[in-house]
């Protein structure tokens, strides 16, 4: 199949591939669509970046503002990133008419219109040959939007036989929230941090890739007075749509005073700070249920200070039957169904964007 438009209604094979901010590795997922309707899902995996890749995409997260396309640091990340989503598509061995890439975000300031995820799609179409469909947020961005999130439009096609009013709450290394209203109106926007934080965190004091079973965290006391500084935060008090880059945190968690926490309260901070960052987020109404998915949901620290800070019930998404880890790489293959239709992938009520928005870009093998 080549990468050329098709007729709506079209049902599709796809793989969705996502490489999320917490830097952990790729996720890759099949599902069946046409771009407006989930007909099956099947197999996923995780393909975790090895050492050297992450702690290499972790330092051009750093330096990325005085990067280029032709830095070497660049050019051998996207090589390598690249050949990590060959391999998870391989594993997958899964028939497919069409692959979504997202790609690996390494800098997001929509501000200044720029949103910038690296990975080769023409290489990905040509070792596997299936087309690509890949950047996803340019067009938003250009055309004055938040680029993300980009998931609300597949979070809406899964959820059209449950209960509305809904938010539905992803914990990456940045998390974000869709809420499908009771008359199925969008709306979404990154609540402020997740797992990013707690993340880097653990790795500094444990030498751990994260906080695993929420056993630092949930171990700590929450220091009410970092806390507090750091809720006070300005982009809690910006109006949505709106959208956050993984570091944007970085100079408020240095002045906080967090460094003077010891390891177990810094931990409990964070994943404090994390759900109260929820709590705080401004929705047209209040929610029935809060459905959870994300690396975050595997945190009961986490969970535990959702479930205090929220009124509604907090419960992850297999409670629905969705599949939590794999809801993201299958929503990019949803994306990519969406993109060969000419469909709307982003919305004004998601990334503030002046209209319905098609988005993405096609290759060939």
């Amino acid at each position: 199949m080549s990468a050329r438009p098709i007729s709506k209604g079209t049902v599709l094979r796809a793989i969705g591939l996502m490489s999320g901010t917490s830097l952990d590795g790729v996720d890759a997922a099949w599902i069946e669509t046409d771009g407006e309707q989930v007909f099956a899902t099947g197999p996923s995996l995780t393909l975790p970046y090895d050492a050297d890749l992450r702690a290499k995409l972790r330092r051009i997260l750093d330096q990325a503002p005085g990067l280029t396309e032709d830095d070497p640091i660049v050019t051998d990340a996207v090589a390598r990133l690249t050949e990590a989503h060959v391999r998870a598509v391989l594993a997958l061995g899964q028939p497919a008419d069409i692959i979504g890439f997202h790609g690996q975000t390494i800098l997001h300031q929509p501000q200044n219109r720029r949103t910038w995820q690296v990975g080769d799609a023409a290489i990905l179409a040509r070792r596997t040959g299936v087309p690509v469909a890949y950047d996803f947020r340019s067009a938003d961005v250009a055309a004055g939007g938040e680029g993300a999130p980009l998931v609300p439009v597949f979070h809406a096609a899964l959820a059209r036989d449950l209960e509305w009013p809904l938010a539905i709450l992803n914990i990456g290394g940045v998390a974000n929230v869709t809420f499908i209203g009771a008359d199925s109106g969008l709306v979404a926007f990154d609540t402020g941090p997740g797992n990013g934080p707690l993340d880097d965190w653990a790795a500094r004091h444990t030498g751990e890739r994260f906080d695993r079973d929420g056993a630092l965290a949930g171990a700590g006391k929450v220091d009410a007075a970092v806390l507090a500084r750091l809720l006070a935060h300005p982009y809690f008090a910006r109006p949505a749509p709106k959208s956050l880059d993984r570091l944007d945190f970085a100079h408020a968690l240095a002045a906080s005073g967090l460094d003077t926490c010891s390891a177990v309260d810094g931990a409990a901070t964070l994943a404090a700070f994390t759900a109260r960052s929820v709590a705080m987020a401004k929705l047209p109404a209040a929610p029935r249920t809060w459905l959870v998915c994300g690396g975050g949901r595997h945190n009961p620290a986490i969970m535990a200070a959702l479930c205090a800070a929220l009124p509604a019930p907090v419960m992850p998404v297999e409670t629905v039957g969705w599949d939590g880890d794999a809801l993201e790489a299958q929503c990019f293959g949803f994306l990519a169904a969406r993109t060969l239709a000419g469909l709307p992938i982003s919305f004004p009520g998601t990334t503030g964007v002046p209209t319905p928005l098609p988005g993405g870009k096609l290759v060939s093998p």
